[in-house]
């Protein structure tokens, strides 16, 4: 027994002077890691690769090779060589210690995450995005269960996670992911942290890339100050934040501000040579060469670019997206220097780094790729070579458009659309090139067609998905609702003077996140943008009809210009594709058919005028509208053509084409059946209206004053038309007031008549009953009415930027905001009963009422998907300002969004007797039934102009009134 227990307390021991002998060692390979990891801090990496060595030999002589301690000395060992820039060797011992750490610890320890993480890092430094993504997944979702939501190596794992998806292009994966980086490092480490700082830098970069400026500047400024005072003027951080502000700076036009900032950032590096191997000090190098290109300093540029690229090489190496960049970039440079050949060559290297890899094409790089590789070809009549890049580089837009449809608010996706802005002003320019060079147009007709029909009115399609009710599943009515409320506590606080509102900002982003949850909840919305092709359109056709798609671009090439030019893709039945049309310069039409507010009559009636009566003087030539617009579509072959649909653009929104004269007694109208839609892409998908009731809703009569109840006070005075003309005080500020419209009420009393006797059942509102609120809660407790006619004045203003004499900040504060409103839908609406007293005060007559002014913007908050026609019986309804791709931001725009199917505006002061009787006229051609049938929509507005022409003659008492499907 004695012997038994000797022999026990001798294995003891030897165990007890074993443990002793390994924690030793384990310390001593962890202080040697250490000091490795210090020398590699100072960029010294031979003396960390022999420290870290040591290690080495320690830990097989004294643990083996599959400990924990050789793990970290693997791993170790990779990271030095991940600083040094030897992927390679980085890769191997990454993946070592991948191995060790998962059958020494587990796939649940934090060292096995960190090696995870690590290798994911190197795998983005080396472009391999695809090895990265999942490793980043599995870091994060290892540290989520053994750390938890809220411990920073959590957040940094979402921050990785989230770079990689940004730099997919994955912008709907991304910003949630840097959003919830933000919210931990806020709460666990505070708003003075670098990494809370790093995590505002990394939000801007993605709202940068995705236009929207206005919330990427002080994202950028926040961390710039919180990198200066927590880690000074010399840090790594602080020089990469001013290099990313500065391409903010450059995007926005404000070269000397980035100029500044990319120089700064450039001595911090040049006083630290250990630093100039960093990925920031490739930025910066490229950045600043990019900003002297587009300065037009072409020797400046390029010792920058070259530079950049040989550091790229050699740390990144040659298959990697930013060394594709380099190349791209140095392209482009040669390419303003007329060094073609040199250009051709950078380009197909840069085209070949991303072919192959399906996930590394969705980076900006390649489509800039494609865009550049084109231009080239463009320049060297290499017009079979070029084609297919353009077509590549369109669908990948295309596609990435449409995928943010379906994470991004309306105002959002406003922005990043804009930066898909120049493709169309690319495909327009080189039309128009090949044109001028008698060359064959080739396949651009038709992708410049399919490009029209995907971005123009985009952004009105994509709201008015978010108001259908097709679309809406039951997890998003408290979204909707919620989002509802938002809006309408906004229209409220839009409506007062700067000075009085409260909580604008909070509700815009309430509002916004708001509407970016419904869009993700929406089943199928992104679907429901269905790319259309002109072969759709073509076959939507009947025989004698044909589809017009009028565009306008910049002049960008073969040099870039300060002209506009407008064209005509027409589609005939038949044919192999559509034809390009080139028509007219913008500068070319009178100045005041964009902007004069005031149409006189005389005005109007001189510029739809026959060529030999009436001229309008444009430049140093005299054209009509006929010789600008039209005569060049028909010599192209509209033979035989009795329908023409066609969508405007432009300027061309300002026009009523069918009043157009072509001689001295006809007008196109008497011609063709002229339908104007806003993309002929509606005669592949009609609007969709469920008519569930036969009944309409009829304004007119409407008391503007709150103080009065005589409703038909005709002492007032009256305006020549329904018209804010008279509405301002020569300054601009409030004053003046809206007055009775005596032939409103006449005009609905007469269309109730001619609608009971079609069967259709009438509510007339007039007086003090025309209110606001009325009209609001259309649609809330059941289908919307099947006619919505509103008889009273309309306003539009037009953008605040553009009028000469803008006011200052502090009479902006108490002005009318109607007037002065940055956004479009604020200074666009009708006026219903007691509007006089806001119009005038700024505000309610009391907080518990509507003001009276409707604008667009509330209009498009409501739900008229049961009605077929809205008449806008008022002046200038049709107008507002006009948005590239987009068309027209007002009354028409508003209630489209809101779901309704055809529209009737005005574009002019239209005298209010004539309203009343065109009016009348077209509810009776509609409704009364005649030889084969009641009229359409669109036939009973054609034969109600012919009529009405035919009555007055001049233009400007009949022509004035636009339908618009």
């Amino acid at each position: 027994m004695r012997i038994a227990v000797l022999i026990l307390l001798q294995l003891v021991s030897a165990l007890l002077v074993a443990q002793s002998v390994d924690s030793l060692a384990i310390k001593q390979i962890d202080s040697l890691i250490l000091v490795s990891r210090d020398l590699t801090a100072k960029r010294d990496f031979d003396q960390a690769l022999e420290v870290n060595a040591a290690a080495e030999q320690l830990a097989l002589e004294k643990l083996g090779r599959e400990s924990a301690a050789y793990g970290s000395c693997a791993f170790n060992r990779g990271r030095v060589n991940y600083f040094k820039g030897d992927n390679k060797e980085a890769e191997i011992w990454y993946l070592q210690s991948q191995t060790i750490r998962e059958k020494v610890l587990g796939k649940t320890h934090p060292d096995y995450a960190n090696c995870m993480t690590n290798l994911a890092i190197l795998y983005k430094r080396m472009g391999n995005y695809e090895k990265a993504k999942p490793l980043y997944l599995e870091s994060k979702s290892i540290r989520e269960k053994t750390l938890g939501k809220e411990h920073p190596d959590y957040a940094t794992s979402l921050n990785n996670l989230a770079s990689i998806y940004w730099r997919m292009g994955n912008y709907e994966k991304a910003e949630p992911l840097y959003l919830e980086v933000i919210s931990i490092r806020e709460k666990v480490l505070g708003k003075e942290h670098p990494h809370y700082a790093v995590s505002l830098a990394s939000l801007a970069i993605l709202y940068a890339d995705m236009g929207n400026y206005e919330k990427a500047e002080p994202l950028y400024l926040e961390a710039i100050d919180i990198f200066k005072k927590v880690l000074g003027v010399e840090h790594l951080d602080y020089a990469g934040s001013l290099i990313n502000l500065g391409v903010l700076y450059r995007f926005m036009g404000n070269y000397e501000k980035a100029e500044l900032l990319y120089l700064e950032a450039k001595n911090i590096f040049e006083r630290n040579k250990k630093l100039q191997e960093h990925p920031f000090y490739m930025h910066c190098l490229n950045n600043l060469g990019v900003l002297y290109r587009v300065m037009g300093n072409y020797k400046k540029a390029e010792p920058l670019y070259l530079e950049a690229k040989d550091i790229r090489e050699k740390v990144l190496g040659v298959a990697h997206p930013e060394y594709a960049g380099s190349l791209i970039n140095l392209g482009v440079l040669y390419s303003y220097m007329g060094n073609n050949e040199k250009v051709e060559l950078l380009y197909l290297e840069a085209k070949n780094i991303f072919e192959g890899n399906e996930e590394l094409q969705e980076h900006q790089y390649y489509k800039n790729c494609l865009d550049n590789l084109a231009k080239l070809y463009e320049e060297l009549y290499r017009y079979s070579d070029s084609e297919p890049l353009l077509q590549e580089a369109h669908t990948r837009s295309q596609n990435r458009l449409v995928n943010a449809t379906s994470f991004l608010s309306e105002g959002e996706l406003s922005k990043y659309a804009a930066t898909f802005q120049n493709s169309g002003d690319q495909l327009g320019a080189y039309l128009l090139a090949r044109q001028a060079g008698a060359a064959q147009y080739g396949f651009l007709p038709s992708l410049a067609y399919d490009h029209a029909l995907f971005y123009k009115g985009f952004l009105l399609i994509a709201a008015s998905r978010l108001n259908s009710p097709g679309l809406a599943s039951p997890e998003s009515v408290e979204i909707n609702l919620r989002l509802k409320g938002y809006r309408r506590r906004l229209a409220t606080e839009y409506t007062k003077p700067i000075a009085e509102r409260k909580g604008i900002a909070d509700l815009e982003e309430k509002a916004n996140l708001a509407e970016k949850e419904l869009a993700r909840t929406v089943a199928g919305y992104a679907d429901a943008l269905k790319q259309v092709k002109w072969e759709d359109v073509k076959a939507g056709l009947k025989q004698a009809e044909a589809a017009i798609e009028f565009v306008h671009f910049k002049v960008t090439f073969p040099s870039i210009t300060d002209s506009t030019m407008y064209g005509a893709l027409l589609i005939l039945p038949g044919a192999e594709q559509p034809l390009f049309i080139p028509l007219f310069e913008e500068k070319e039409f009178d100045h005041r058919l964009a902007a004069d507010k005031e149409r006189k009559s005389d005005y109007v009636n001189e510029l739809y005028a026959w060529a030999d009566r009436g001229l309008v003087q444009l430049g140093s030539a005299k054209k009509s509208l006929y010789d600008l617009i039209w005569s060049k579509i028909e010599a192209a072959g509209l033979e035989g053509i009795q329908t023409v649909y066609y969508s405007p653009s432009g300027v061309l929104h300002r026009l009523n084409l069918g009043a157009i004269a072509v001689d001295d007694e006809t007008i196109l109208s008497d011609r063709y059946n002229l339908v104007a839609m806003n993309s002929t892409r509606q005669l592949v998908i009609p609007p969709t209206v469920t008519i569930q009731t036969n009944d309409a809703l009829l304004v007119g009569g409407v008391n503007f004053e709150v103080d009065t109840v005589n409703t038909t006070n005709t002492e007032q005075p009256l305006l020549a038309g329904r018209t804010a003309a008279d509405a301002w005080t020569e300054s601009g500020t409030r004053g003046g007031s809206w007055s009775y419209l005596k032939w409103t009420e006449k005009e609905v009393v007469n269309i109730t008549t001619t609608l009971a006797e079609g069967g259709c059942q009438a509510t007339r509102l007039s007086g003090s009953d025309a209110t606001e609120e009325a009209i609001k809660a259309i649609g809330k407790k059941g289908s919307s009415p099947r006619i919505l006619h509103i008889a009273t004045h309309g306003f539009f203003f037009p953008d605040p930027a553009a009028v000469s004499g803008v006011r200052s900040a502090v009479e902006m504060d108490h002005e009318a905001v109607f007037k002065w409103s940055d956004n479009p839908m604020i200074r666009s609406g009708l006026i219903l009963a007691g509007g006089n007293y806001a119009w005038q005060h700024g505000r309610a007559v009391s907080p518990d009422k509507e003001d009276g002014i409707l604008t667009a913007y509330e209009i498009s908050q409501m739900n008229l998907s049961n009605t077929e026609l809205v008449v806008l019986s008022a002046c200038e309804t049709g107008l507002g300002d006009i948005e590239g791709n987009e068309g027209v931001y007002g009354l028409q725009r508003a209630f489209k969004i809101a779901g309704a199917k055809h529209l009737i505006m005005s574009l002019w002061q239209v005298p209010d007797r004539e309203t009343m009787q065109f009016m009348t006229t077209f509810y009776r051609n509609w409704l009364e039934p005649e030889e084969g049938g009641k009229m359409t929509i669109p036939e009973a507005f054609r034969k109600t102009q012919l009529e009405m022409r035919d009555r007055f003659f001049n233009p400007y008492s009949w022509a004035g009134f636009v339908l618009v499907e």
